[in-house]
Formats: C-alpha cells, structure tokens, sequence
C-alpha cells in the first residue's frame, strides 16, 4: 500500500473517529502536525497554504486544535484520533500483525 493515500479505510475510519470523511488536505496535514507537536513547535507559516488555513480553522473552530500558528495545543482525543489515522495511512505495511 502507498503511503498517505487517501483509501477507503482512511475515509471510514475518519467517519467513525471524527464524524465526517477527511480530505486529502486534512491527511496530508497530520504528519506535519505530529513532527510539530512532538517537536514542542508551532505550525511554521511558510508550510502552510491556504487549503491548509480553511482546515486548521476548522479545527480550531470545533476546540480540536488552539492556536496552531503561535502556542499550538491539541484535545486527547482529536490527538488519539490522529495517531489512529496516521496509523493507517502511514504506518499499515510496516506493522507487525498481532
């Protein structure tokens, strides 16, 4: 499997985890949200465009995400969420099955 695709499992999943089917803009975003959060960072402006800006709003918008341009935070949950998508876009051939 290609790595961050957009499949049919990612947009299920999305759907049960945050109630509506991600776009390849939210998807692409992730990775650069987890390097970002792990690096104790912000979202750098000059990595983000405006496709970008309408979904972070969003986010942020539904207490998903505080302000990722200057002190950025994000909910257990949608961070749980996160990691489970990355998971299965990302990660799906390199796990070891149980």
């Amino acid at each position: 499997m290609a790595r961050g695709v957009l499949t049919d499992e990612v947009k299920k999943v999305s759907e049960e985890l945050f109630g509506y089917e991600f776009n390849k803009t939210q998807l692409r975003l992730l990775p650069y949200m987890m390097y970002t959060l792990m690096d104790c960072e912000n979202l750098k402006r000059e990595h983000i465009n405006q496709e970008d800006k309408v979904e972070l709003e969003k986010w942020e918008d539904a207490k998903e995400i505080y302000s990722p341009m200057e002190h950025f935070m994000i909910s257990s949950s949608f961070y749980d969420a996160m990691c489970k998508i990355l998971k299965i876009a990302y990660c799906g051939d390199a796990l070891i099955k149980e």
